[in-house]
């Protein structure tokens, strides 16, 4: 019997792997977050480090995966319509801040350097089927 584990997903907080992990577990899956304990300390590493990567046993994983889909939203908009990927049409769009403009950098460097959360972010979607990324019209 093996037991590696497999990251099966990955999120940008701790808390929204801890609410997929109580639904995991509750389906009799062993579950082990990596890297919570860093993104807890320091929120403003996530994107770097690759955010918190919910692992199962690998003899688990496909039974996590169909679960995992069951249960995981996507981005919807303000009127709480779903949004379509404008490539391919896709409802499997993910929200995802972005630094790339001189003002989010700025906000970054300041933030970083008081230990303060940033106070100005972009925001950009990024489909999952065709990986594209784009801003919301």
């Amino acid at each position: 019997m093996s037991s590696t584990f497999t990251t099966i997903a990955r999120f940008q907080y701790t808390t929204e792997a801890q609410i997929i992990k109580g639904r995991l577990e509750s389906e009799g899956i062993d579950v082990f977050l990596k890297d919570h304990l860093t993104i807890d300390t320091d929120p403003l590493v996530s994107n770097a480090i690759g955010g918190v990567k919910l692992q199962v046993l690998s003899k688990d994983a496909l039974k996590a995966q169909h679960i995992l889909s069951t249960v995981k939203a996507y981005t919807i908009d303000d009127d709480g319509n779903p949004v379509n990927c404008p490539d391919c049409n896709s409802e499997q769009i993910e929200l995802f801040s972005t630094i790339t403009d001189f003002k989010s950098f700025f906000s970054f460097l300041i933030g970083f350097l008081l230990g303060i959360f940033p106070f100005y972010t972009r925001y950009k979607y990024k489909c999952e089927n065709c990986r594209k990324e784009f801003k919301l019209k």
